[in-house]
């Protein structure tokens, strides 16, 4: 059985993992027979967002402790998971992948990488292991593994794809149901809702990233 790691970034889209990128992920990868290692950083959320709202609230949070929520608590610190503990890994979207798995959310492409995401990425890239990102997580492969040009998609926002291109990524327009395959570096990417419009959508590139996740960690 293939041990496939799942990074989250907290507990809702706007400050945190996207849910049902997150809950699809998990539910493929549990229906693909493999197992799943979740794993989020040990810090302060950026902000917190009242998701009723969208107004940020004036309270702290702790990233690890809100993707508990998803993980149904079965969950480790990114600090303490090598690529020798797992055989892939898939980073589901949300602004928290943008926001406090790094902070392309507000610098761009002058954004810096949480030292043990950008580590653990790098170590899997040098294991050739495949790694997955959904919706906007594509853009922190793009920064964190720059050296190497990853292909990658976000789907068609051209903002976005400039900014990728200008970190060291090379960005290809994807519809969502559909994933765009680094074959070099062994990267699959699908926009998800960076597109939309709605879950059933969503879950058709989802499901496609999974299995081709899943597929190359089987091949080594």
């Amino acid at each position: 059985m293939v041990k496939i790691g799942v990074l989250l970034s907290g507990c809702g889209v706007l400050d945190g993992s996207e849910i049902h990128e997150a809950v699809i992920t998990m539910l493929e990868l549990d229906r693909a027979g493999a197992e799943i290692v979740c794993m989020a950083p040990n810090i302060d959320q950026h902000h917190v967002i009242n998701h009723l709202t969208q107004e940020e609230m004036p309270e702290k949070r702790n990233v690890l402790v809100e993707s508990a929520r998803i993980a149904r608590g079965q969950i480790k610190d990114v600090r303490d998971v090598s690529a020798s503990d797992i055989d892939g890994l898939i980073i589901p979207g949300g602004f928290g992948a943008a926001k406090n798995l790094c902070d392309f959310a507000f610098k761009g492409p002058e954004a810096k990488v949480n030292p043990d995401v950008e580590r653990l990425l790098k170590e899997l890239v040098e294991a050739k292991k495949p790694i997955g990102a959904v919706c906007i997580a594509p853009a922190l492969i793009a920064k964190a593994l720059s050296a190497r040009k990853p292909e990658v998609t976000i789907g068609t926002d051209e903002s976005t794809a400039k900014a990728i291109e200008t970190m060291g990524g090379l960005h290809f327009s994807c519809p969502v149901d559909d994933i765009h395959v680094d074959e070099k570096n062994k990267i699959v990417t699908t926009p998800a809702y960076m597109l939309g419009p709605t879950i059933k959508y969503v879950a058709e590139g989802i499901k496609k990233l999974v299995q081709k996740v899943v597929e190359m960690a089987k091949e080594r």
